[in-house]
């Protein structure tokens, strides 16, 4: 209860402080609003009473997708829980997930030009939607090693993971609102992001490796290859944008980017998590 009030404050003062200095840092480069459409399909909407512009109207599809198909996930894994706490900290750890990439699509994709460029004569870099997104995808990963620490893991070491899963996300959120109190870019970054989620994922598949060496168990197999296919997807969202595809097939008038390689990718893991993982995982 103690740490969840925490979080919930922490949470609280994103909202409060998210909109105070980040529309200081504009988009890199200095985009003025129309250019910002036109690098970009988008599709003009008029609701009679209200209109607005939906940019990456497939993008923003496949996002809004994964948010949706995470939020049920964590539902499930909830509603099967019984005493389970693995399956509980997987619950909430979808949860949060899902509610993330609801907002990342919101902000990156969807509405980007109506928060980011409506109204100003250069568009902005970031906005709180995507800072809570950050927050919310680092928490997502602390819930996750805290669901691994009662499947795989006893005693002090379970503890340790404990520790070490508050410890990350307490960090993570510091540095997170002084990067957007100043603003400093790289401190409310996706590349920050992975820098503390990546040895989370390390510590996932060193444990269910040696768990697997082990005790030959058919749950360690299937939580490693859930982490094997995250790995490869976070790695395959890397190549693709250092590629350059995305300007090359927008050239010709296809619009498909690193961020659809990532979505898709996570979309494939949720199913896999659902349908193959969920009612595996039990506590030690």
């Amino acid at each position: 209860m103690k740490y969840r009030n925490i979080f919930l404050g922490l949470l609280l003062a994103f909202t409060l402080v998210g909109c105070s200095r980040l529309d200081t840092i504009p988009s890199n480069p200095p985009q003025t609003p129309d250019a910002w459409l036109v690098s970009q399909p988008y599709l003009m909407i008029d609701g009679g009473f209200f209109q607005t512009i939906l940019i990456q109207p497939s993008t923003t599809a496949i996002v809004y997708l994964l948010g949706l198909i995470t939020i049920f996930a964590g539902i499930y894994f909830l509603r099967i829980r019984e005493k389970e706490r693995s399956r509980f900290w997987w619950g909430i750890a979808l949860l949060l997930w899902g509610v993330g990439a609801l907002l990342a699509g919101t902000s990156y994709e969807g509405f980007s030009y109506s928060i980011k460029c409506l109204g100003r004569e250069i568009c902005i870099w970031t906005s709180w939607w995507e800072v809570v997104y950050l927050f919310l995808s680092v928490a997502s990963v602390n819930a996750m090693l805290i669901a691994q620490s009662y499947a795989c893991a006893e005693g002090q070491m379970r503890r340790r993971l404990k520790i070490y899963a508050f410890l990350n996300l307490f960090i993570y959120t510091i540095i997170l609102l002084i990067g957007s109190f100043i603003p400093v870019k790289f401190l409310i970054s996706f590349e920050l992001l992975i820098f503390f989620c990546a040895p989370t994922i390390i510590i996932f598949l060193i444990m269910n490796s040696l768990r697997l060496l082990r005790y030959k168990l058919q749950v360690d197999k299937l939580l490693l290859g859930t982490w094997i296919w995250l790995s490869l997807t976070i790695a395959a969202y890397f190549l693709y944008y250092i590629s350059g595809l995305t300007s090359r097939l927008w050239s010709q008038g296809i619009w498909f980017t690193e961020n659809d390689v990532l979505h898709i990718g996570l979309i494939i893991w949720m199913l896999y998590l659902v349908l193959v993982v969920a009612n595996k995982i039990k506590d030690i």
